[in-house]
């Protein structure tokens, strides 16, 4: 689907003003009744070279659905999980660290928790990880999904 130049315009604007891609495919279908798939959404905002805001790097993925245990607060981990999860995953989500770096995540159908954040070569410590670890399991408990 084509949008116009007008409709592009809209959704830079709305990116701008920080929503996430679950809230853009919302607002395309209330605006301009416009039906995206969340995949589509992401290959728009790609496509018009543009950068979601939130609480640090994004990765084409939405911001906390109903899970946001710590509300990115300096020095905790805050974890939260997208409404609508990636298609290779079995929940996945946001994660910023104590040291205010964020980090997209995902748990495949294997079991395998993946961790990817917007510098390649960033590493968060290890305290970090296990009190990701730790929200992320309260997070999924407390979603019901397992």
């Amino acid at each position: 689907m084509q949008l116009s130049e007008e409709q592009r315009a809209t959704v830079a604007n709305w990116i701008n003003e920080g929503l996430s891609l679950s809230d853009i495919q919302k607002q395309l279908e209330n605006d301009f009744e416009i039906r995206m798939t969340y995949m589509d959404v992401r290959f728009l905002v790609d496509d018009l070279d543009l950068e979601l805001k939130s609480e640090g790097p994004t990765f084409d993925e939405p911001k906390a659905a109903t899970m946001d245990p710590s509300s990115g607060v300096p020095g905790k981990v805050s974890v939260s999980l997208d409404k609508i999860n990636r298609p290779d995953a079995l929940v996945s989500g946001q994660v910023t660290f104590s040291d205010g770096m964020s980090a997209q995540w995902h748990l495949d159908q294997t079991g395998q928790l993946s961790l990817n954040a917007k510098d390649p070569n960033y590493r968060p410590s290890q305290e970090d990880l296990q009190e990701f670890q730790t929200e992320l399991s309260e997070a999924v408990k407390k979603s019901g999904m397992f």
